[in-house]
């Protein structure tokens, strides 16, 4: 009969010893129960065994045969084929996830994880050591702290350019309230977020910011002790002063760590975002913008979690002709002489109930600009429709200089 060479464990070698030494009569079965940490019924047992079938009995039954729900090797050459085909750059996590859903292969993160390691395919996620800061603990109820920020990416990788993703998260559930493409970290981008919010959720107590431009005006830091007292308010921006017309609190981070689930948002998105997109081909802004809607939804039912407190607070939402006034650019004009202003290079008149509205020099107007790209003007708390103004043609002077000239002839005497 051919010989098989049997690997103990180090567990499985200490056991030999204290076996050896019972057959031999040094320790007693009780002893040798403590030393192994076994039941006395235990020890008997392998004593009988080894007594029997000699030390190989102390070896694990199942070593060297294969596991009866072992992933066939078939299903592992497939995983490795479609990571390194469609999924190349997806975590592990993710990995598991998209294989479920798109090629039914239905694997644990940890089989996953494992299968790509021996192949010598690492997670593209480097853990690096955590930084120390101070815990924040979460709000009790959703809309309590919504955070908003952006994220510059490539996010179509080499199928187009470099655009940004503007985004809402709720600081108490990790719920996404809303997100928009943009070319650029734009104020309209930020009111689009702002309107999905409170369209599909209504308005929330408190906002959380970095200190960009956008949401602060670099002219606030100037302001000196003397300006403060002499009653100097501090400049808003148009941002600013949208979210305070609908009550809405605004906090500053001074940090990005202060606003981390937000920063932690994008690490996810730019993990998934990237290879869902590719593999949905998409190749442009107006398509990935198509997409987020599905891709939040699916987001939010696997990360986001309940809130400590289950009521949310927010406000019902106003109507959205009226949030459109308040959700957007504007830009203030002066009247000059002949009830007319000007903007982009061009002169406008503001239009009454049946005609042209008189307007007085040197007074202001508002124009808004609409998210459809209508524009509209306020003037004295109303609103009225701009109407383009054309100078009429300057009448010439000079004669037909193809009639022919009547020679002058004195009257009779």
């Amino acid at each position: 009969m051919e010989k098989r060479t049997i690997k103990l464990s180090n567990k499985e070698l200490r056991r030999v010893t204290v076996i050896e030494r019972l057959l031999n009569g040094e320790l007693t079965v009780k002893q040798s129960a403590e030393l192994l940490g076994l039941s006395e019924r235990q020890v008997k047992r392998l004593k009988k065994g080894v007594m029997k079938e000699g030390i190989s009995f102390l070896a694990h039954k199942n070593r060297g045969r294969k596991p009866k729900h072992a992933i066939p090797e078939e299903v592992k050459r497939q995983v490795v084929l479609l990571y390194n085909t469609k999924y190349a750059g997806a975590n592990y996590s993710h990995t598991a996830e998209l294989l479920a859903e798109n090629d039914n292969v239905r694997l644990s993160v940890s089989s996953v994880r494992r299968i790509l390691k021996n192949a010598g395919i690492e997670s593209p996620r480097k853990h690096r050591p955590p930084k120390i800061y101070k815990l924040r603990y979460r709000m009790p109820r959703e809309g309590m702290i919504v955070q908003v920020d952006a994220s510059h990416h490539q996010w179509l990788e080499s199928r187009g350019p470099r655009f940004c993703l503007l985004g809402a998260i709720d600081d108490a559930t990790g719920k996404v309230l809303g997100a928009t493409f943009r070319y650029e970290e734009d104020l309209e981008g930020y009111f689009n977020v702002l309107r999905q919010i409170i369209l599909n959720y209504g308005v929330h107590e408190a906002l959380y910011t970095d200190r960009h431009t956008i949401f602060k005006s670099p002219k606030s830091d100037k302001l000196s002790v003397e300006d403060e007292l002499a009653g100097i308010e501090e400049p808003i921006t148009q941002f600013g002063k949208a979210i305070s017309e609908l009550n809405i609190e605004h906090i500053f981070a001074r940090s990005p760590q202060a606003k981390g689930h937000i920063e932690r948002l994008w690490q996810t998105f730019q993990d998934r975002v990237v290879i869902e997109m590719r593999l949905a081909n998409i190749s442009n802004i107006d398509e990935a913008n198509t997409f987020l809607t599905s891709f939040i939804q699916k987001s939010n039912d696997r990360f986001s979690v309940l809130p400590a407190v289950p009521n949310p607070v927010y406000r019902p939402s106003t109507d959205a002709k009226i949030l459109d006034l308040i959700l957007c650019k504007k830009v203030e004009r002066k009247v000059l002489n002949g009830s007319t202003f000007s903007y982009l290079g061009k002169m406008y008149q503001l239009l009454g109930k049946s005609d042209i509205l008189p307007l007085k020099p040197s007074s202001k107007v508002i124009i808004h600009i609409l998210p459809d790209g209508t524009s509209l003007a306020m003037y004295n708390g109303e609103y009225y429709i701009i109407k383009e103004f054309h100078k009429p043609e300057p009448i010439s002077k000079e004669k037909d200089k193809t009639e022919p000239k009547v020679p002058y002839k004195p009257g009779p005497k």
